[in-house]
């Protein structure tokens, strides 16, 4: 079923699902790992979904925040539910790819940065692709071939905060990877991989096997659930079963 978009700061969100699928035994296996003892309720039972985020103002210019999984032969293949619906969940919202006038890439991470470029060649020909300067600089060259250098004079690589669009900013929020970002539309964020599963909401120190620097990541979760709390807001994971989470 369609998840309903909401407006914040006069800005409408809509959540696409790209993707739901049990994940194979490279993702189970770790995910005993990363929750001991159990807690998540055994491996088995992580039911990844994979959200990406339209933003629309009243301009109607519009920011799309992650690409999703890509085709059938995608880098996320080998253990994603590939291909994604990325474009029919775009057309469910009145959007075609080359009416996309930003593309935020929270981080270059297979499952968030592989529907960027199709057959070599990039999908949101019309978009600058924002990404983090670090992002890119650690990106190994498997990705920068496969995403990066595709997109060519396209990237817009920045360093830290940057408003994309009026009102809506990314910020940089590293530890899963060197320059993962996410993005904030008033007491909203869109956390990217900052928050993987729901037991982090209770305990931000909870790590992920994936985290490129788990004590980074962990401060970074904190930090920012902090924050979120104090303002009130919400904020839309990429993971989670339900995109939109009031943080209290």
């Amino acid at each position: 079923m369609p998840h309903h978009p909401i407006t914040v700061a006069g800005i409408e969100v809509f959540p696409l699902c790209d993707a739901v699928g049990p994940m194979g035994d490279a993702i189970r296996r770790p995910m005993a790992r990363m929750f001991p003892g159990g807690r998540h309720g055994g491996p088995d039972e992580w039911i990844l979904h994979f959200h990406c985020y339209l933003l629309r103002d009243a301009a109607g210019r519009t920011v799309l925040v992650d690409t999703g999984v890509g085709p059938a032969d995608s880098p996320a293949a080998s253990w994603a539910p590939v291909p994604g619906a990325l474009g029919s969940e775009l057309a469910r919202v009145g959007t075609a790819p080359g009416e996309v006038d930003v593309v935020v890439i929270t981080h270059l991470h297979s499952d968030h940065a592989s529907g960027a470029v199709a057959a070599g060649a990039p999908v949101f020909a019309g978009a600058r692709h924002v990404l983090q300067r670090a992002e890119i600089d650690a990106a190994d060259e498997a990705v920068l071939d496969h995403v990066v250098r595709p997109l060519g004079e396209r990237v817009q690589a920045v360093d830290g905060g940057a408003e994309v669009l009026p009102g809506v900013r990314v910020l940089l929020a590293p530890g899963h990877t060197p320059g993962h970002q996410v993005v904030q539309i008033g007491d909203l964020v869109l956390t990217g991989d900052v928050v993987l599963h729901p037991l982090q909401l209770e305990d931000p120190s909870v790590p992920y096997i994936y985290d490129a620097d788990p004590v980074l990541a962990a401060a970074t979760r904190a930090e920012l659930l902090d924050r979120v709390r104090n303002e009130g807001g919400m904020i839309g994971t990429a993971h989670f079963a339900e995109p939109f989470t009031r943080i209290v």
